[in-house]
């Protein structure tokens, strides 16, 4: 088995989910997100889209709170799909705001299911957090997330801008980011490099840089 040094923080790995509707015979699909990607180091990565392009889903499939319908997330080298449900926020674990986790049908009970080979988690995915622009808290959310970045973990820090200093903000603590549209994920190395992509461009209109 590779040493955990060797191992990425997050492997996604040919993931995909498909979203359909109608009679049993008759069924369409509606929406579909596909990813592939693998993050190997310690980083706060920037995630954007349009609303409706499938971030939450991301995030959701990362932390093992709904089902794939191909594909694997590996934690650490760990599949958190075949984690006990109860223990999957030890190894990923997704802070939200204002909705409620989709429920899914479990496909085995947790007794045949894994514990996880972690007390706490690798991967901590913030999903459109407020930033409060008064008293020192946007000082104070971003040296948390470089805190958990020194302490070996990943941070996705997914953010739709809406004022200018959002991105600043992303500007400023991302290492990376990952783009989502119509449920295609691009992963991009930088800033500069994202601020150059067309489709940024048009998503942020009058915010681009």
């Amino acid at each position: 088995m590779p040493s955990p040094t060797d191992t990425p923080l997050l492997q996604v790995d040919g993931l995909a989910r498909h979203y359909r509707r109608g009679l049993p015979l008759a069924r369409r699909t509606t929406f579909s997100l596909a990813a592939d990607f693998r993050i190997d180091a310690p980083a706060v990565i920037g995630v954007l889209g349009p609303n409706g392009s499938g971030k939450t889903t991301l995030f959701e499939l990362i932390t093992g709170s709904n089902r794939p319908d191909a594909g694997r997330v590996l934690v650490r080298g760990q599949d958190i799909h075949a984690v006990r449900t109860r223990e999957r926020d030890r190894l990923a674990i997704h802070y939200h705001q204002s909705y409620q986790l989709r429920r899914f049908r479990r496909r085995r009970p947790d007794w045949m299911l894994a514990p996880a080979r972690s007390d706490a988690p690798w991967v901590h995915l913030f999903d459109e957090p407020q930033f409060n622009t008064q008293d020192g808290y946007i000082g104070f959310m971003l040296d948390f997330f470089r805190r958990l970045r020194g302490e070996g973990r990943l941070v996705l820090l997914c953010l739709h801008p809406n004022e200018p200093f959002h991105v600043q903000i992303l500007r400023e603590i991302c290492e990376g980011f990952l783009f989502v549209q119509t449920g295609s994920v691009t992963r991009l190395p930088d800033f500069e490099t994202l601020a150059a992509e067309p489709r940024v461009r048009q998503y942020l209109g009058a915010l681009a840089p």
